[in-house]
């Protein structure tokens, strides 16, 4: 859902960078878990200031709490969150997926960075090779098989898959 990034004053609010199409969504799923599923938190968002969620969550009362759980990644469970249209997909489903290149597999999704408007899928093609960057749009990526664990990558003729 997001990743805390800072305090906010000297109350114990927070700043969060969501990963929400919408910032105050970051909240909008119920409680949110850290990576290891052990501690969870309840958001109380304040406000949005230039795409950073400024919240409040139970048991921070001051800076030095908020300032110990910056990197704090949070999530939600997979049950929580919205059934997707057709091709919709979620970025947790897209990483390490197989990537595929005329049959042949070029790499793993490393991760998914955002520039824009647009979204890129970071394929790792292994020690000593630099990453491919492909955009994330039907005609560089036609196929994505969650269940099969691939999806398929046009790569331009001047590139090495």
């Amino acid at each position: 859902m997001g990743v805390i990034i800072g305090a906010h004053g000297t109350q114990g609010a927070l700043r969060i960078k969501p990963f929400t199409d919408l910032a105050e969504d970051v909240a909008a799923y119920g409680p949110v878990i850290d990576e290891s599923g052990v501690r969870e938190f309840e958001i109380k968002v304040d406000s949005v200031r230039g795409g950073v969620v400024i919240a409040a969550i139970d048991g921070v009362t001051d800076r030095r709490a908020a300032l110990a759980l910056k990197g704090l990644r949070l999530y939600v469970l997979k049950t929580m969150l919205p059934p997707l249209e057709d091709d919709e997909f979620y970025h947790a489903d897209l990483l390490g997926l197989e990537a595929m290149h005329d049959g042949e597999k070029v790499g793993q999704v490393r991760s998914i960075i955002s520039a824009g408007e647009r979204e890129l899928l970071e394929i790792n093609r292994g020690p000593g090779r630099e990453p491919l960057l492909v955009p994330f749009a039907r005609l560089t990526v036609p196929d994505v098989d969650i269940d099969g664990g691939r999806l398929t990558i046009v790569l331009p003729d001047d590139v090495e898959s």
